[in-house]
Protein backbone atom coordinates (compact mmCIF):
# COMPACT_ATOMS: atom_id res chain seq x y z
CA UNK A 1 0.00 0.00 0.00
CA UNK A 2 1.05 3.59 -0.45
CA UNK A 3 0.98 6.16 2.45
CA UNK A 4 2.32 9.56 2.20
CA UNK A 5 4.19 12.19 5.11
CA UNK A 6 2.85 15.45 4.86
CA UNK A 7 3.85 18.95 4.81
CA UNK A 8 2.00 21.53 5.03
CA UNK A 9 2.04 25.21 6.33
CA UNK A 10 0.58 25.82 9.73
CA UNK A 11 -1.15 28.79 11.22
CA UNK A 12 -3.30 29.91 14.30
CA UNK A 13 -5.99 29.83 11.64
CA UNK A 14 -7.74 26.65 11.89
CA UNK A 15 -9.71 27.00 8.77
CA UNK A 16 -6.89 27.77 6.61
CA UNK A 17 -5.08 24.41 8.18
CA UNK A 18 -7.97 22.26 7.23
CA UNK A 19 -8.00 23.70 3.62
CA UNK A 20 -4.37 22.92 3.29
CA UNK A 21 -5.11 19.68 5.00
CA UNK A 22 -7.83 19.00 1.69
CA UNK A 23 -5.89 19.98 -0.64
CA UNK A 24 -3.08 17.80 0.37
CA UNK A 25 -5.58 14.98 0.83
CA UNK A 26 -7.09 15.72 -3.34
CA UNK A 27 -3.63 15.46 -4.54
CA UNK A 28 -2.70 12.19 -2.84
CA UNK A 29 -5.80 10.32 -3.82
CA UNK A 30 -5.29 10.91 -7.38
CA UNK A 31 -1.60 9.84 -6.49
CA UNK A 32 -3.24 6.66 -5.25
CA UNK A 33 -1.97 6.78 -1.82
CA UNK A 34 -3.95 5.36 0.94
CA UNK A 35 -2.99 6.70 3.78
CA UNK A 36 -1.73 10.09 4.60
CA UNK A 37 -0.25 11.19 7.87
CA UNK A 38 0.46 15.23 8.95
CA UNK A 39 1.99 16.76 11.26
CA UNK A 40 1.71 17.74 15.48
CA UNK A 41 -0.98 20.17 15.81
CA UNK A 42 -1.37 20.85 11.62
CA UNK A 43 -4.94 21.99 12.14
CA UNK A 44 -5.38 23.10 15.76
CA UNK A 45 -1.37 24.61 15.69
CA UNK A 46 0.66 24.06 18.38
CA UNK A 47 0.93 25.56 21.53
CA UNK A 48 4.14 27.06 21.56
CA UNK A 49 3.82 28.40 18.04
CA UNK A 50 -0.06 29.40 17.31
CA UNK A 51 -2.23 29.37 19.75
CA UNK A 52 -1.87 32.48 22.19
CA UNK A 53 -2.47 31.76 25.26
CA UNK A 54 -2.25 27.75 25.66
CA UNK A 55 -2.82 28.08 29.62
CA UNK A 56 -6.29 29.33 28.30
CA UNK A 57 -7.89 27.14 26.26
CA UNK A 58 -11.25 28.49 27.03
CA UNK A 59 -10.39 30.73 24.59
CA UNK A 60 -9.83 28.13 21.92
CA UNK A 61 -12.58 27.84 18.97
CA UNK A 62 -13.34 24.18 19.69
CA UNK A 63 -16.57 24.54 17.70
CA UNK A 64 -14.43 25.47 14.57
CA UNK A 65 -11.89 22.69 15.10
CA UNK A 66 -14.65 20.08 14.98
CA UNK A 67 -16.33 21.48 12.34
CA UNK A 68 -13.01 21.28 10.23
CA UNK A 69 -12.10 17.80 11.70
CA UNK A 70 -15.63 16.57 10.23
CA UNK A 71 -15.32 18.32 6.73
CA UNK A 72 -11.76 16.82 6.68
CA UNK A 73 -14.06 13.41 7.30
CA UNK A 74 -16.16 14.05 4.70
CA UNK A 75 -13.03 14.79 2.23
CA UNK A 76 -11.81 10.52 3.58
CA UNK A 77 -14.73 9.45 2.57
CA UNK A 78 -15.26 10.84 -0.81
CA UNK A 79 -11.73 10.12 -1.79
CA UNK A 80 -11.57 6.86 -0.16
CA UNK A 81 -8.74 7.48 1.97
CA UNK A 82 -6.99 7.41 5.39
CA UNK A 83 -6.07 10.46 6.84
CA UNK A 84 -3.79 11.07 10.41
CA UNK A 85 -4.81 14.66 11.18
CA UNK A 86 -2.54 16.34 13.95
CA UNK A 87 -4.97 18.81 16.38
CA UNK A 88 -5.89 19.36 20.41
CA UNK A 89 -8.61 17.15 21.82
CA UNK A 90 -11.07 18.90 23.77
CA UNK A 91 -11.31 17.18 27.89
CA UNK A 92 -13.57 19.19 30.64
CA UNK A 93 -13.46 22.69 31.03
CA UNK A 94 -10.75 22.15 34.21
CA UNK A 95 -8.77 20.10 32.18
CA UNK A 96 -5.81 20.80 29.56
CA UNK A 97 -6.51 18.95 26.53
CA UNK A 98 -4.92 16.06 24.87
CA UNK A 99 -2.06 16.31 21.72
CA UNK A 100 -3.57 14.60 19.89
CA UNK A 101 -3.40 12.43 15.75
CA UNK A 102 -7.41 11.80 14.59
CA UNK A 103 -7.11 8.43 12.70
CA UNK A 104 -10.11 9.53 10.23
CA UNK A 105 -11.03 6.31 8.32
CA UNK A 106 -11.64 5.70 4.22
CA UNK A 107 -15.06 5.49 4.97
CA UNK A 108 -15.13 8.94 6.72
CA UNK A 109 -15.18 7.77 10.53
CA UNK A 110 -13.24 8.71 13.46
CA UNK A 111 -11.28 5.30 13.83
CA UNK A 112 -9.22 6.02 16.95
CA UNK A 113 -7.07 8.85 18.48
CA UNK A 114 -3.77 8.84 20.04
CA UNK A 115 -3.24 10.98 22.79
CA UNK A 116 1.07 12.01 23.25
CA UNK A 117 2.27 10.21 26.25
CA UNK A 118 5.77 11.56 26.72
CA UNK A 119 5.22 15.25 26.79
CA UNK A 120 8.06 17.98 26.83
CA UNK A 121 8.52 19.50 30.08
CA UNK A 122 6.62 23.14 29.04
CA UNK A 123 3.80 20.47 27.66
CA UNK A 124 3.24 18.99 30.87
CA UNK A 125 3.82 21.66 33.28
CA UNK A 126 1.67 24.55 31.18
CA UNK A 127 -0.39 22.88 27.74
CA UNK A 128 -1.37 19.57 27.59
CA UNK A 129 -2.86 16.41 29.58
CA UNK A 130 -0.50 13.35 28.57
CA UNK A 131 -2.02 10.52 26.77
CA UNK A 132 -1.90 6.93 28.62
CA UNK A 133 -1.82 4.68 26.27
CA UNK A 134 0.00 3.23 22.53
CA UNK A 135 -2.84 3.26 19.78
CA UNK A 136 -2.32 0.75 16.96
CA UNK A 137 -4.66 0.46 13.95
CA UNK A 138 -5.23 -1.71 10.47
CA UNK A 139 -5.18 -0.41 7.33
CA UNK A 140 -5.29 -3.53 4.05
CA UNK A 141 -3.51 -5.46 6.38
CA UNK A 142 -0.54 -3.37 7.44
CA UNK A 143 -0.49 -2.54 11.15
CA UNK A 144 0.43 1.32 12.10
CA UNK A 145 1.42 2.71 15.27
CA UNK A 146 1.71 6.47 16.45
CA UNK A 147 3.85 8.60 18.27
CA UNK A 148 4.83 12.67 18.38
CA UNK A 149 7.43 14.85 18.63
CA UNK A 150 9.90 14.18 21.78
CA UNK A 151 8.39 10.92 21.68
CA UNK A 152 11.60 10.24 18.63
CA UNK A 153 13.76 10.62 22.16
CA UNK A 154 11.72 7.41 23.74
CA UNK A 155 13.17 4.35 22.72
CA UNK A 156 10.76 2.27 24.48
CA UNK A 157 8.08 3.76 22.43
CA UNK A 158 9.43 1.94 19.15
CA UNK A 159 9.98 -1.06 21.24
CA UNK A 160 6.26 -1.18 22.03
CA UNK A 161 5.11 -0.41 18.79
CA UNK A 162 7.64 -3.65 17.71
CA UNK A 163 6.08 -6.17 20.19
CA UNK A 164 2.57 -5.17 19.10
CA UNK A 165 3.45 -6.02 15.36
CA UNK A 166 3.16 -2.99 14.00
CA UNK A 167 4.60 -2.33 10.48
CA UNK A 168 4.73 1.05 10.43
CA UNK A 169 5.03 3.61 12.79
CA UNK A 170 3.10 7.12 11.95
CA UNK A 171 5.38 9.77 13.38
CA UNK A 172 3.77 13.67 13.60
CA UNK A 173 6.05 16.77 15.06
CA UNK A 174 6.30 20.27 14.85
CA UNK A 175 9.45 19.85 13.55
CA UNK A 176 12.07 17.18 12.87
CA UNK A 177 15.60 18.10 13.77
CA UNK A 178 18.74 16.52 13.57
CA UNK A 179 18.86 14.53 16.64
CA UNK A 180 15.20 13.50 15.90
CA UNK A 181 16.39 12.30 12.16
CA UNK A 182 19.22 10.56 14.07
CA UNK A 183 17.05 8.92 16.22
CA UNK A 184 14.12 7.92 13.55
CA UNK A 185 16.35 5.97 11.43
CA UNK A 186 18.34 4.14 14.28
CA UNK A 187 14.88 2.80 15.60
CA UNK A 188 13.71 2.17 12.21
CA UNK A 189 16.89 0.02 11.61
CA UNK A 190 16.42 -1.29 15.16
CA UNK A 191 12.96 -2.15 15.15
CA UNK A 192 12.90 -2.88 11.49
CA UNK A 193 9.49 -1.38 10.89
CA UNK A 194 8.95 1.91 8.65
CA UNK A 195 8.69 5.46 10.14
CA UNK A 196 6.85 8.07 8.51
CA UNK A 197 7.74 11.42 9.61
CA UNK A 198 5.39 14.24 8.49
CA UNK A 199 6.11 18.30 9.74
CA UNK A 200 4.62 21.99 9.36
CA UNK A 201 6.68 23.04 5.94
CA UNK A 202 7.78 26.33 7.74
CA UNK A 203 10.05 24.15 9.88
CA UNK A 204 10.97 21.70 6.83
CA UNK A 205 14.67 23.85 5.96
CA UNK A 206 15.42 21.77 9.70
CA UNK A 207 14.46 18.83 8.53
CA UNK A 208 11.55 17.56 5.77
CA UNK A 209 8.86 15.31 5.69
CA UNK A 210 9.78 11.75 4.95
CA UNK A 211 9.51 8.20 4.90
CA UNK A 212 12.12 5.84 6.51
CA UNK A 213 12.33 2.08 5.63
CA UNK A 214 12.75 -0.85 7.67
CA UNK A 215 16.63 -1.03 7.46
CA UNK A 216 17.46 2.98 8.72
CA UNK A 217 17.18 4.55 5.40
CA UNK A 218 15.44 7.47 3.78
CA UNK A 219 13.02 6.47 1.20
CA UNK A 220 11.90 9.79 0.60
CA UNK A 221 11.96 13.47 1.43
CA UNK A 222 9.70 16.16 0.92
CA UNK A 223 11.95 19.53 -1.09
CA UNK A 224 12.99 21.54 1.91
CA UNK A 225 11.63 24.57 0.07
CA UNK A 226 7.61 22.82 -0.16
CA UNK A 227 4.70 24.93 1.34
CA UNK A 228 2.57 21.89 0.73
CA UNK A 229 2.69 18.67 -0.41
CA UNK A 230 3.82 14.65 0.82
CA UNK A 231 6.63 12.28 -0.14
CA UNK A 232 5.21 9.16 -0.79
CA UNK A 233 6.25 5.13 -0.03
CA UNK A 234 4.75 2.07 -1.11
CA UNK A 235 4.68 -0.71 2.15
CA UNK A 236 5.78 -4.13 0.74
CA UNK A 237 6.48 -6.72 3.25
CA UNK A 238 7.74 -8.83 0.42
CA UNK A 239 10.47 -6.25 -1.17
CA UNK A 240 13.67 -8.16 -1.61
CA UNK A 241 15.55 -5.13 -0.43
CA UNK A 242 14.08 -5.56 2.92
CA UNK A 243 14.14 -9.15 3.50
CA UNK A 244 17.14 -9.17 5.24
CA UNK A 245 15.31 -6.69 8.11
CA UNK A 246 11.52 -7.94 7.76
CA UNK A 247 11.86 -11.71 7.41
CA UNK A 248 15.41 -12.56 9.05
CA UNK A 249 16.26 -9.72 11.47
CA UNK A 250 12.98 -8.69 13.35
CA UNK A 251 11.82 -12.40 14.14
CA UNK A 252 15.13 -13.17 15.10
CA UNK A 253 15.61 -9.97 17.44
CA UNK A 254 12.51 -10.29 18.87
CA UNK A 255 13.34 -14.34 20.19
CA UNK A 256 16.65 -12.59 21.44
CA UNK A 257 14.79 -10.36 23.35
CA UNK A 258 12.98 -12.89 25.61
CA UNK A 259 16.61 -14.21 25.71
CA UNK A 260 15.46 -17.87 26.29
CA UNK A 261 18.37 -18.83 23.19
CA UNK A 262 20.78 -17.27 25.24
CA UNK A 263 19.57 -19.20 28.47
CA UNK A 264 19.51 -22.50 27.15
CA UNK A 265 23.48 -22.05 26.12
CA UNK A 266 24.64 -21.09 29.52
CA UNK A 267 27.01 -23.08 31.51
CA UNK A 268 28.10 -23.75 35.16
CA UNK A 269 31.43 -23.14 34.43
CA UNK A 270 34.25 -22.03 36.89
CA UNK A 271 36.36 -20.27 34.37
CA UNK A 272 33.07 -18.03 33.46
CA UNK A 273 32.30 -17.68 36.81
CA UNK A 274 35.90 -15.79 37.89
CA UNK A 275 36.67 -12.48 36.80
CA UNK A 276 40.46 -12.57 38.33
CA UNK A 277 41.69 -14.49 35.52
CA UNK A 278 42.90 -14.56 32.05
Amino acid sequence: MKIAAAQTVVSSDIASNGKAIRQVLIDAAEDGVRLVTFCEGALSGYSKAQIADPDDWLSFDWKMHEAELRSIAAFCARLNIFAVVGGAHKLSAADRPHNSLYVISAGGDLLTRYDKRYLSNSEINDWYTPGAEPTVFEVDGYRFGCAICIESQFPEVFMEYERLRVDAVLFSSYGIPEHFQIALRAHASLNCMWISASTPAQKAPKGPAGIIGPDGKWVALCPASMTSGYSVSILDRDDPLYDVPLHKARPWRSNARHGEIYREKMVIDPRSRSRSEY
